[in-house]
């Protein structure tokens, strides 16, 4: 459910979902899409991250770890937020 909900999400944003863009020569490096969310796991818990132009990730919901109910409950109030200010300003 939360996967489907970060996909979602990245549709609204009207990203990809794919984390990196495809390698058309297999020695380039890996060039991430810059905004896309994701789901992380670590230290026992979960959070969504966002990938940074360049690499590297940060923390969408700046919540920290939790648990996959914190984290999609989390993510539902963000996202209708997100779609209320949208609505509200075109």
């Amino acid at each position: 459910m939360i996967n489907a909900r970060v996909e979602r999400l990245n549709a609204m944003r009207g990203l990809p979902n794919e984390l990196y863009q495809p390698r058309i020569n297999p020695k380039d490096n890996l060039v991430a899409n810059a905004g896309v969310a994701y789901l992380q796991g670590a230290y026992g818990g979960y959070r969504i991250e966002v990938m940074c132009k360049g690499g590297g990730s940060r923390d969408l919901l700046n919540s920290g770890f939790g648990t996959k109910r914190e984290v999609f409950n989390t993510l539902v109030a963000y996202m209708d937020g997100y779609d209320s200010a949208k609505n509200e300003n075109g």
